[in-house]
Order: structure tokens, then C-alpha cells, then sequence
């Protein structure tokens, strides 16, 4: 199955009601249009909702987030230029390289405050307007800062990933950050924990073949693995 498809026995094992059910019931949402079955189930032909607050996510696979954040610590070297995405993960980064020599460009307030105090780092503000509640930067001003520079790594979360659909998310100001981030930097590292193979979100960030590095957990599917080495992104498991 694709992250966007379930399997009958999946659904009836996690309802508690009959195969028979669970088939009934996916045939009804064929015929509204909103899911297409497929053998042994259905797939959804539904993009996913909207982006939870960041304060859920916070909460949401805190030691997957960690253990990704230290693996891309490992693979920022000292005295690099590096652009941090806004997001619980690309946060989680920031702290990670807290004590590093570096020259950061954090694009949310949360990665601002990760990082201020540093002693041997080397911050560097964008301008832009704060987006309510998330409390990235977004908007022209941020665009064009980050237009006018060029980093060694875009550290890039997301709010889906996959091989067919690329990397996605939400909000239409965040993702014109982050192409401008993508698109100033030598080596994109995308962070996303397994949770974001089971989405696709509204607007399209950049394809799978754009990424260089994709650090996530053990819980991505072997297909989106595969899908995506295949397209030349180099993926890597945290421990």
C-alpha cells in the first residue's frame, strides 16, 4: 500500500468490525468520488487537512525529532553557512547546533531563540513578517533576504514527502520561504520523521530529485526508500 492507501483488514482490525463492512463502506466512498478502491483496499483521492499547531506537534515523536536533528549535526561542518527552516523538526536542529562554529540563518522565531546565546555562532537575522501561531517568517522581505545570500545547507522540514509528489506543505508563504532557502543553498537536507510519508499537503515545495539529503526514522516506508534513492536522494536513518 502507498502512504495515501489502507488496506480492509487494516481498517476492520482497527474499527473491530467485519472485512465485509469495511468494504461496504470504501465502495460508498468510491461512488462519492473521495477514495478509489484498489486491491485488498482503497486509496484516498483527498489531499490531507490542515497543518495541526505547532504546539501539538512539539509533542508528536520528540525522540524522532531528536535523533534526526543529531544525525544533521553530524553532517554540518564547522565554520558552514546554514539556513534553518521553521518547523518542530528543523527547531529541534537549531539546538542541536547550539554550540557549533557556524554562521545560521534561523527562519522562524523558535530557531531564533534555540540559538541566541550561542557563543561560538555566528547569527544572522532575516527581515519578514511572523506568521500567527507557527511564528515563521514569511512574506517578500524574507524572500528577498535570503535571495541575496548563499549557504552551504538548507536544513528543509516539510508537511509531506514522498517520491511521486515531492516534498509539500500548507501554508503558500512558508513554502515561498523555502524555495528561496532551496534555491540559496549548495546542499538541501530535508528533515521529516516517518509521519510525513503518510500525507501530501496543499502546495508543492520541490521535487524528490531536488533533495540531496533526507534524514528521517525507521519508519518510512521501504516503497518511498526505494522510490526515492532511486531518484537520487540520499536517505538516512537516525539511530
Amino acid at each position: 500500500m502507498t502512504s495515501d492507501s489502507v488496506s480492509v483488514a487494516e481498517l476492520a482490525a482497527k474499527h473491530g468490525v467485519s472485512e465485509m463492512t469495511i468494504r461496504r463502506d470504501l465502495d460508498e466512498l468510491a461512488q462519492q468520488g473521495v477514495a478509489r478502491r484498489i486491491r485488498g483496499g482503497a486509496q484516498s483521492l483527498l489531499l490531507r487537512g490542515e497543518e495541526p499547531p505547532f504546539g501539538v506537534r512539539e509533542h508528536e515523536a520528540p525522540d524522532e525529532k531528536a535523533r534526526i536533528a543529531a544525525e544533521i549535526a553530524n553532517l554540518v561542518a564547522d565554520g558552514e553557512a546554514v539556513v534553518i527552516d521553521g518547523g518542530t523538526t528543523a527547531t529541534a536542529v537549531a539546538r542541536a547546533l547550539h554550540d557549533r562554529r557556524l554562521t545560521v540563518m534561523p527562519l522562524s522565531l523558535q530557531a531564533i531563540q534555540a540559538l541566541s546565546g550561542a557563543p561560538r555562532l555566528r547569527l544572522i537575522l532575516p527581515g519578514g513578517e511572523v506568521r500567527h501561531g507557527e511564528l515563521n517568517i514569511t512574506g517578500p522581505l524574507a524572500v528577498n533576504t535570503i535571495a541575496g545570500l548563499r549557504f552551504d545547507t538548507a536544513v528543509i522540514g516539510c508537511c509531506g514527502l514522498s517520491a511521486e509528489h515531492g516534498m509539500t506543505a500548507h501554508d503558500l508563504e512558508d513554502v515561498a520561504v523555502k524555495q528561496a532557502a532551496i534555491a540559496s543553498a549548495r546542499r538541501v537536507v530535508v528533515a521529516a520523521d516517518s509521519s510525513k510519508f503518510r500525507q501530501t499537503a496543499f502546495a508543492a515545495v520541490c521535487p524528490a530529485s531536488r533533495i540531496d539529503v533526507l534524514v528521517t526514522d525507521a519508519g518510512i516506508p521501504k516503497d518511498q526508500h526505494d522510490a526515492l534513492t532511486a531518484a537520487g536522494v540520499t536517505v538516512r536513518i537516525a539511530s
